[in-house]
């Protein structure tokens, strides 16, 4: 056993800092990127922000709408052959991947998926632990099998294993243990990792051989992506912020809420209506209990199952978060999303803002 002393940090630990800048206005900020890839030697461009393979938010309408903004789509494990025949010809194949675990069968469905439909160039291979000798194995077959396939690999938190699914074969590194506002890993197993430090240390591996690293969990606001990006991010995923919203599937709930108020001619009690989408982590109970029947006996739940506000259309979200982008970038000086993390400078903080008027009263 030994400890490691110097502090890591989190999204909420930090502000940036602002910088003269000459920028005019958020409408003279580019946030395109234009990326090569290591191993495949594809080109990709568009705006570096991805919707998580999870429930509800990697769905083929999800993918349908942030195309139309140039992000990109993570599409959920669950979907087999027959779903993409349905639909993946709507889809921009430079702006979504298919997602595979490790299992036999996994790899079974992904031939399959792949024979399908040669156009997909995105493969996103996904466990919740890439640490272990068999992810990487599997990563290794992968790039021997498709060479010519961009493929994201994870999640990692280190600059060690960063490298090692790199000199593996992955073209794009997911880093991130524990973060994500639907994850109890940290509270079940107590492993991981702050993830502003994770992503900094993270991309200085990955850009030291050429290769890019996703930010995985942890952005509760768009200043949490910009904080990504800034931290070194080369992309950011996000599975809480594009919850709850029509395209990802989910039912809504609608509960009606006692106000403790009456009405000033008949005293009637006034209720507000409510609505809600259930959301969950891809390693919860209610997860594996859809996907697999059941929870294995030899596993227990590291994810948890939440109401989120129901949110309509996600356009106005993207516009939220491409617009807080934005804004950073004038704040500090940056005219394209490329020159942000060279003009960040964070500052340590023991409070990010004032939240006397947000705070939920009992």
């Amino acid at each position: 056993m030994r400890i490691e002393f110097d502090e890591k940090l989190d999204f909420s630990d930090v502000l940036i800092r602002p910088k003269r800048s000459a920028l005019a206005s958020r409408r003279d900020v580019d946030l395109n990127r234009e990326f090569t890839f290591k191993h495949s030697k594809k080109t990709w461009k568009g705006i570096p922000i991805m919707a998580a393979n999870m429930d509800g938010v990697g769905t083929i309408h999800i993918a349908e709408s942030l195309q139309k903004h140039g992000l990109f789509t993570c599409l959920v494990k669950s979907y087999g052959l027959d779903d993409l025949n349905q639909h993946i010809k709507r889809l921009d194949p430079n702006h979504f991947a298919v997602s595979t675990g490790t299992s036999k069968t996994d790899l079974t469905n992904l031939k399959l998926v792949l024979k399908a439909h040669p156009q997909i160039k995105f493969i996103c291979i996904d466990v919740a632990n890439g640490y272990s000798e068999h992810f990487g194995d599997f990563v290794e077959s992968v790039r021997k099998s498709y060479p010519e396939h961009v493929i994201i690999a994870g999640n990692v938190v280190t600059a060690d294993m960063t490298q090692e699914l790199i000199l593996r074969g992955a073209d794009i590194v997911k880093v991130g243990i524990g973060p994500g506002s639907v994850c109890t890993t940290r509270i079940q197993t107590g492993v991981g990792y702050p993830q502003l430090s994770a992503i900094i240390e993270c991309a200085d591996a990955a850009h030291g051989l050429g290769a890019h690293i996703i930010s995985d969990g942890g952005c509760t606001c768009p200043g949490d992506v910009a904080k990504a990006f800034g931290a070194g991010a080369d992309f950011v995923m996000l599975g809480g912020l594009f919850a709850g919203h029509d395209e990802g599937g989910g039912e809504v709930i609608t509960e009606y809420h006692d106000t403790h108020q009456r009405t000033p001619l008949t005293n009637e009690p006034v209720y507000v209506k409510k609505q809600f989408v259930e959301f969950y982590g891809m390693s919860s109970s209610t997860a594996m209990i859809k996907h697999h029947g059941e929870v294995a006996e030899y596993r227990s739940s590291e994810g948890r199952t939440v109401k989120i506000p129901y949110k309509g259309k996600v356009d106005d979200t993207i516009k939220d978060i491409l617009g807080g982008v934005r804004s950073t970038c004038t704040y500090v000086g940056a005219a394209t999303l490329k020159h942000l993390s060279k003009c960040t400078t964070f500052i340590k903080v023991h409070r990010q803002y004032n939240d006397v008027f947000v705070r939920e009263k009992h």
